[in-house]
């Protein structure tokens, strides 16, 4: 049993690390995944994560199942195929730590309906989703039976769509079949730039768009922007919580944790106050950005409580 279920796309990025002997460009395997950033954000914080998705039978899917039984992530809804290879990602940091992905996208586009575990469902709380298993089918379908599945089992749906366009044929299609994710989900949380293509809202104006997605009968609204910080939207309330200044190394996997902190936040002090939540979320996607990779990149729950209490 686990608070959080997380469901999606499981691959290796490959992060710059420097040059190899010869000169060339080199790259250190990590593990990624939006969703499975955000299970690691919530198990490094102390909280409790299964995982459903599907990898190949290769030393990547070896290396994934491996990272996340480190990571105390429950690993038996994860299936794997000879079918095709684990999905790959390697990416390229500008100077100021943000990112461009080149995708050789494989197994966790075929986890069929079928293959769902879906006994991972009893007892959790909220199930994590993105759009990339949106993408494509079989997944696409699978997506949407497991998403029922959750419904049926009055079990809180988030969302965060991730726009990623190497793997859309078109901006179009993108922003249909992530309108159609959207419909899902209880929570969403999502940045500007994706709130301007599935709201056709501007994106400097992410309080209307917080706004929206609450009238589209969400009970939470968040939209990132980024070190500026994150605003955030209730059927009770709305506002703007500011960011934490870091020296951005890498901000793969930031937004994740962002939502995994603010998801644990939920569980472990629900009676918080929403502005509460969100800084505190703020300050696991800062403390993210402080380190290369994603999920390797997670900080601790008494590390975040530190830089808190530093930054005042």
């Amino acid at each position: 049993m686990a608070d959080l279920v997380a469901f999606g796309e499981l691959l290796i990025d490959f992060s710059p690390a420097g040059e190899g002997k010869m000169g060339n460009p080199a790259f250190e395997m990590n593990p990624g995944g939006a969703p499975l950033n955000c299970a690691a954000a919530m198990c490094r914080l102390g909280g409790s994560a299964a995982y459903i998705g599907e990898v190949g039978v290769d030393l990547f899917g070896d290396f994934i199942l491996g990272k996340m039984k480190e990571t105390g992530i429950k690993t038996c809804g994860v299936v794997r195929t000879e079918a095709a290879h684990t999905t790959l990602a390697f990416v390229r940091i500008a100077p100021d730590g943000e990112r461009e992905f080149s995708f050789l996208r494989g197994a966790d586009v075929l986890i069929e309906k079928e293959e769902l575990n879906l006994s991972l469902l009893e007892g959790a709380k909220i199930l994590q989703y993105g759009s990339l298993s949106f993408t494509d089918q079989p997944a696409r379908n699978t997506s949407v039976a497991l998403l029922k599945a959750a419904r049926e089992r009055n079990i809180k749906t988030c969302y965060d769509p991730n726009y990623r366009p190497p793997l859309w044929r078109s901006e179009d299609e993108a922003a249909a079949q992530m309108r159609h994710a959207l419909a899902f989900a209880d929570m969403v949380k999502m940045s500007e730039e994706e709130m301007e293509l599935l709201l056709d809202i501007d994106k400097s104006d992410p309080e209307r768009g917080a706004r929206m997605l609450v009238e589209l009968g969400k009970e939470v609204a968040l939209v990132t922007a980024g070190s500026r910080g994150a605003y955030y939207a209730t059927p009770k309330e709305e506002g703007f919580v500011p960011g934490f200044a870091v020296r951005a190394v890498d901000t793969t996997g930031c937004g994740d944790a962002f939502t995994g902190a603010f998801q644990y936040m939920l569980f472990n002090r629900p009676d918080a106050p929403m502005r509460e939540k969100v800084a505190f979320a703020n300050a696991v996607g800062a403390l993210c950005a402080t380190k290369m990779g994603g999920m390797p990149a997670m900080p601790t729950l008494d590390e975040t409580i530190r830089f808190m209490d530093i930054q005042g």
